[in-house]
């Protein structure tokens, strides 16, 4: 098992404890560097999780509210474009600061700071975040190379789950699990642009898969099951439905 995957069914145990989903993840391979989108939700809403994790192994984290998500994906748009119309690096010639292009976005308490640099190295999009109670800036780098991947990947995400941060809310479900031998099954409620969804997850300590049912489905989802559940209850294959089916807090 890799260390990723070690470390997300960590990740997966402490989340689950603390009311913390993960409903989706992308990894990206740009040049030296691993990025992996994830897209989280909890008790406060939903958000996009940013890790890059460079050649050494170093490992840095942003955390973007879907709608600042949003934002971000339109600024990589205009940083792409921006670093389509430049000429060739010039190592005798940089900027004084280093900075090519540079914008802001603010949510609530955070503040983001997006600029395009070039040094020695090449050309690089960093993304720097404050954090709300002071203290050092989280920041991930980007070479300039692989911003409209990321930017495709963050829409893939955005398409799926939306813009929305769903902040506060609270009328859908809470999430269950259940633990079956070595797997562990997630049942995670959420909705976007489409609607609300059941997203069925399967853990084990190697890999993970997951199904996606619309909500209109549920209904002939239940009595399919219930079809198979009664005709293995008759033919004496199961005694009895599982009873440890838990909530997650």
């Amino acid at each position: 098992m890799s260390d990723r995957e070690s470390g997300d069914e960590q990740q997966e145990q402490q989340g689950q404890g603390s009311g913390e989903q993960e409903l989706a993840t992308k990894t990206l391979q740009i040049q030296s560097k691993r990025f992996y989108l994830d897209v989280k939700q909890n008790r406060r809403g939903r958000f996009i999780k940013i890790a890059e994790v460079g050649a050494g192994g170093k490992k840095s984290r942003l955390l973007l509210a879907m709608s600042t998500a949003a934002e971000f994906r339109d600024y990589l748009t205009d940083f792409s474009e921006h670093y389509a119309s430049l000429g060739p690096p010039n190592p005798d010639n940089l900027p004084e600061d280093g900075k090519l292009k540079s914008e802001t976005m603010i949510k609530d308490n955070r503040r983001y700071y997006l600029d395009l640099k070039e040094n020695q190295r090449g050309r690089f999009l960093r993304v720097a975040q404050t954090r709300p109670r002071g203290g050092p800036r989280s920041q991930i780098a980007i070479p300039a190379q692989g911003m409209i991947e990321f930017r495709d990947a963050l829409t893939d995400l955005l398409d799926e789950f939306g813009t929305d941060d769903h902040e506060g809310q609270s009328e859908l479900p809470e999430s269950k699990y259940l633990r079956v031998e070595n797997k562990v099954f997630y049942f995670d409620v959420g909705s976007n642009r489409r609607g609300v969804y059941l997203r069925v997850s399967e853990v084990r300590s190697n890999y993970r898969t997951a199904v996606t049912i619309p909500e209109r489905s549920w209904g002939r989802f239940r009595d399919m099951l219930s079809e198979f559940v009664e005709g293995s209850t008759q033919t004496g294959t199961v005694a009895e439905a599982p009873k440890d089916v838990k909530e997650t807090k």
